[in-house]
């Protein structure tokens, strides 16, 4: 649970550096409105306020919105939440989805020009709409949902997928696993508008990371304390945290390397234990 929280918190911070990456590329007023939360303007220089969680936590509001709107609006497809957790999570433990979100901006923007839909998709898969640092495309997926909003039709989504799916790596004995959605009625001041979740094996680097930022602290007993006086709580449990994320990326390490040799199956019982 603390892994999970941490890595959560990493990727808020993540969406802060994709909203100065933004704002400080290509003209004015082409991602982003110029009086939006995130950006302003005097003459032709380009100014972040002070205060990015405001415009993060409209990017986080955004993805709940699109990621609920089965539940609140009609649609040809739609898609209950439970379908997702049943159908990307293969293994309990393999269960940290990776989201991107196109058009990616802030409920403010909604003067964002909008994406021909072929590139909406092809967006969803790019290192650059990701919602935390990592380049699912060039990794391992075993599973992929797409929740799209708006007038898309059934066929729109079929032939998309069929035009990705060679440029995109999946596990051996999933290679058809994808769930979609749709939901007719789109965002406020767009056309459209894709969601996707991906459980990929682009998620171990930060896990990765993680440990090694972690490991460095305890090695030098670092803020133990604070936690050592709580009642249940023994030095114990930070070494199973360790243990457990030693084996999480043990897994991730396994699934990766299947992704350039043949077709062998997993040890399911072994990764669900």
């Amino acid at each position: 649970m603390i892994s999970g929280f941490i890595f959560f918190s990493k990727s808020l911070f993540d969406i802060v550096n994709k909203i100065e990456q933004m704002v400080n590329s290509g003209k004015l007023g082409s991602i982003v409105k110029q009086n939006s939360l995130v950006t302003s303007s005097s003459s032709s220089t380009k100014t972040v306020q002070q205060k990015p969680f405001d415009a993060m936590n409209n990017i986080i509001a955004n993805l709940l919105l699109n990621l609920t709107s089965s539940a609140r609006f009609e649609g040809s497809l739609n898609m209950d939440l439970n379908e997702i957790s049943m159908n990307l999570v293969p293994f309990p433990r393999l269960h940290y989805l990776v989201s991107s979100l196109t058009p990616l901006c802030t409920l403010a923007d909604v003067n964002v020009p909008a994406r021909r839909l072929d590139q909406m998709f092809s967006d969803a898969f790019s290192r650059d709409h990701q919602l935390i640092q990592a380049d699912p495309k060039h990794s391992l997926y075993l599973a992929c949902a797409l929740l799209v909003r708006g007038n898309v039709q059934v066929s729109d989504l079929r032939r998309n997928i069929e035009r990705l799916k060679p440029s995109l790596h999946f596990v051996s004995w999933n290679q058809e696993g994808w769930k979609t959605g749709l939901c007719s009625v789109p965002p406020v001041g767009h056309s459209h508008s894709l969601l996707a979740l991906a459980n990929n094996t682009c998620v171990k680097p930060t896990f990765m990371e993680l440990k090694d930022r972690f490991m460095r602290l305890y090695k030098k007993k670092a803020h133990l304390h604070h936690y050592l006086h709580i009642d249940g709580m023994e030095q114990s449990c930070f070494s199973e945290a360790i243990s457990s994320l030693s084996d999480l990326i043990e897994e991730y390490n396994e699934l990766d390397a299947t992704k350039n040799g043949p077709g062998i199956d997993p040890a399911r019982l072994k990764i669900a234990v």
